[in-house]
């Protein structure tokens, strides 16, 4: 049964007059798109506008994103100050992130970096990884490491190099071990709730205002496989 978020339900990370962390739920769009479905920034929003009797249009900036069937850590900025600092730390990588992801095949390294060439398909809205460089292909890197050997699956943690359109989901697949319930990236079947064992764990970065360090941990989904984890 899936849950997406509600002004009365979010799962607030972190919050101050600046930014405001989510854990984001399987099925949460983070920002507007084609379907039409209220975004995860719109359900915020209300949320503030409530919590502090905001008149008017309440300010909220997408810093970034994480895709729908994906969960964990998304930030908002609450001030344009704000804003134009943490875009500019997300596009420079000055921040560390860490995911979580489930794999039925284990991987033929116990750890390893994964360098590709993802070439984004539009149509269908994937990436593909090259080993070598495509026409307009971009530079992907990441650090995986198994984390945890369950009885049918490998939890492996990921530490992102580059930003890519759906990095981790193409190169685990191009490694032959498709995140669990990603049927676009080659797993074999879907997860109930829609969603994939792709988690975004682990944010560190220096507060765009006060500069102080900031360190952020979400708690994993409600699910057998990820209580195993």
């Amino acid at each position: 049964m899936k849950i997406l978020s509600t002004k009365n339900n979010l799962q607030i990370l972190h919050e101050d007059n600046h930014i405001i962390v989510v854990n984001k739920r399987v099925g949460d769009i983070v920002q507007g798109d084609k379907t039409g479905d209220k975004p995860l920034s719109e359900v915020v929003k209300e949320y503030i506008k409530d919590k502090y009797n905001k008149p008017g249009e309440v300010f909220l900036g997408v810093v970034h994103r994480l895709d729908r069937p994906t969960t964990g850590i998304v930030v908002f900025a609450r001030t344009s100050k704000a804003l134009t600092r943490l875009n500019e730390m997300f596009s420079n990588r000055e921040t560390q992130k860490t995911y979580w992801a489930v794999v039925k095949k284990k991987p033929e390294k116990s750890e390893d970096k994964l360098v590709h060439y993802l070439k984004r398909n539009e149509k269908n809205n994937t990436s593909k990884a090259h080993l070598k460089e495509v026409p307009e292909s971009k530079l992907a890197s990441l650090d995986y490491k198994i984390i945890k050997e369950l009885n049918n699956y490998f939890a492996l943690e990921i530490n992102l190099h580059t930003g890519r359109h759906h990095q981790i989901r193409a190169q685990l697949s191009a490694i032959g071990s498709p995140i669990k319930g990603d049927l676009k990236y080659g797993f074999d079947r879907s997860n109930p709730d829609g969603g994939i064992h792709l988690h975004a764990r682990k944010l560190v970065f220096i507060h765009p205002v006060t500069k102080e360090n900031i360190q952020i941990i979400a708690p994993i989904p409600e699910d057998v496989i990820w209580r195993a984890v």
